[in-house]
């Protein structure tokens, strides 16, 4: 299958590297909650599930079609020049890495692209903004393994308000949120408390992130036929592109080959 295939769409999700146990094994695997994989293909798509691994992020995006930055574990500080406050997470230098990777070929493609969580918080990092390290007890997450439901406000006009509408409720379990923006950043949904619940880079197809997980609600698969439908587009322009490149190829060889005939046989 390949990005000129009529068939469903190739989105990439992240996943991580976890300690696990099923039948009589322990060990390392490449782990990703389910949700994310039933929410893609609900959404019409066909998930490639991406694990951290050394080099291979460009060659891995050229053939597909869209990008989901999973939620996960808190990002290293020391990323966006911070130190770690206590209630930070420990580091995890390797999924860090590889989605900073990922996120940054996916940019310079202009694929498009969905941050959940702490896909969105890294998408802010990458692009030269900061975190805060830690929200009020009990305002995001309240208590272990479970979501907070709350209503964001969506912002007029903006791409997210095109899928959602001027508000939406949404499920959350994080207590880190974005500080300072980054570049090409703006806010397009906050929190009663003014926490920023999603993010939209101008400029680009479809690069997006909320704060909220898309994924645990299955009853609303918007987010995800939004992405789904751009990937579609995207697919269509790269083909198109493809196609024009191999005429452009084809005609420039018969050019030379013609005049090389001129040449030889005047």
């Amino acid at each position: 299958m390949t990005r000129a295939d009529p068939r469903r769409p190739l989105l990439g999700i992240s996943t991580y590297q976890d300690d696990a146990a099923w039948s009589v094994w322990h060990q390392r695997a490449a782990l990703l909650p389910q949700t994310y994989v039933d929410a893609v293909v609900r959404a019409g798509g066909t998930p490639v599930l991406l694990p951290p691994q050394p080099g291979g992020a460009g060659h891995l995006l050229d053939a597909l079609d869209g990008l989901v930055l999973a939620g996960g574990p808190d990002l290293d500080p020391a990323g966006y020049g911070a130190d770690a406050d206590p209630r930070t997470g420990p580091p995890h230098h390797a999924r860090d890495d590889w989605e900073s990777t990922l996120l940054r070929a996916a940019l310079a493609r202009d694929l498009p692209l969905l941050g959940v969580c702490r896909g969105m918080q890294l998408l802010n990092v990458e692009l030269g903004g900061t975190l805060l390290q830690h929200l009020p007890d009990g305002s995001h997450q309240k208590v272990p393994a479970q979501f907070v439901r709350h209503r964001v406000e969506v912002a007029d006009g903006s791409r997210l308000a095109d899928v959602l509408g001027p508000d939406a409720e949404v499920s959350c379990y994080h207590h880190q949120a974005v500080d300072r923006l980054g570049r090409g950043l703006r806010p397009t949904a906050r929190g009663a408390d003014g926490t920023v619940e999603a993010l939209e880079l101008d400029g680009h197809r479809f690069a997006l992130g909320v704060q909220w997980h898309p994924e645990t609600d299955p009853d609303d698969l918007r987010l995800f036929r939004a992405l789904t439908a751009h990937a579609v587009t995207a697919r269509a322009v790269t083909a198109r592109a493809v196609t024009a490149r191999a005429t452009t190829a084809r005609t420039t060889a018969r050019t030379t080959a013609t005049a090389s005939h001129r040449e030889t046989n005047p």
